[in-house]
This record gives structure tokens, C-alpha cells and sequence, in this order.
């Protein structure tokens, strides 16, 4: 699976004007599944979001998680949006081929395995839709955005 991390100040999903996801201070993760992909993989991603140290600890190093962003125990947010955009090949020409994204029925399903995994381990956790035409609105904190690729 691939990932496009960034730690926001807030972040929000609309689609056809109407909010369908928000968080204040946390981690917006654009998804993309991979056709070789499983829930393994949806499973290693969740486990390397929960636990990267992008936010700052009192002395400014980043060295605290999404589930401890405080340091006194309080968790931040994550949104989750696909994007199968994510797997663009532009090598080609000037048309980018998405033909290394899974299969929408395959994408589909690995991205509801992130979300399932992520709901059942952490308490604030939001969502676009899958497939559908998104508005993505983000104040990045750093900023800090971060490329992550996971297998499984």
C-alpha cells in the first residue's frame, strides 16, 4: 500500500459541499492499495501510523505519535481518504497511467480494512469516500509531509 502522510493542524473531507470527515490537530493519510496488496498490509499501515513520531515532544524533536501527541496521554486525529492517484506512472508521457492501483473492488476493500483497523485501535478516526469526487482542505503543520510504502 502507499501512503502520502501529513501531520496537519486540521484537516477536512467534503463531497458535493457536505463535511464527511474532520479532525483538528493529527494525521491526514491519502491510501492508495496496490493489486498485490492484503490485509496485511492494510494491517502494517495502521501499525506504522499509530506509532510514527512526527510530533514534537517538549523539546521540539519529534519524537511523539498520533496516539500520544501531548505527551499526557492525548491522542490526536487521523483522516483517512484513498486516492488511487497515489500509483500514477507519469514515465510515459503526459497522461498519467494508474495502472498500478488495485482494482476498484480490491482498493475498496483494503481501504475499509484501514479504516476497520484503525477504528478498532484508536479513538479518533475519519474517512472520505471511497470513489467519490472529494474536496480534501488541510492546514499542514510543518509542514510535514512523508511518502510511505508497506507490503503484506
Amino acid at each position: 500500500m502507499i501512503a502520502l502522510i501529513q501531520r496537519v493542524a486540521r484537516a477536512r473531507v467534503e463531497v458535493a459541499g457536505e463535511v464527511v470527515g474532520a479532525i483538528d490537530r493529527g494525521l491526514l493519510v491519502l491510501v492508495c492499495a496496490e493489486p498485490a496488496d492484503t490485509p496485511l498490509a492494510a494491517r502494517r499501515l495502521v501499525d506504522k501510523l499509530l506509532k510514527l513520531r512526527v510530533f514534537a515532544d517538549g523539546a521540539g524533536k519529534m519524537n511523539r505519535s498520533v496516539t500520544d501527541l501531548d505527551g499526557a496521554g492525548t491522542a490526536g486525529g487521523l483522516l483517512l481518504v484513498s486516492q488511487f492517484t497515489l500509483a500514477a506512472d507519469t514515465s510515459g508521457g503526459n497522461r498519467p497511467s494508474f495502472t498500478g492501483a488495485a482494482p476498484s473492488a480490491i482498493g475498496r476493500a483494503l481501504y475499509e480494512e484501514v479504516l476497520a483497523q484503525a477504528r478498532s485501535r484508536h479513538p479518533q478516526v475519519a474517512a472520505g469516500v471511497f470513489g467519490a469526487d472529494m474536496q480534501v482542505h488541510l492546514v499542514n503543520d510543518g509542514p510535514v509531509t512523508l511518502p510511505m510504502r508497506v507490503t503484506g
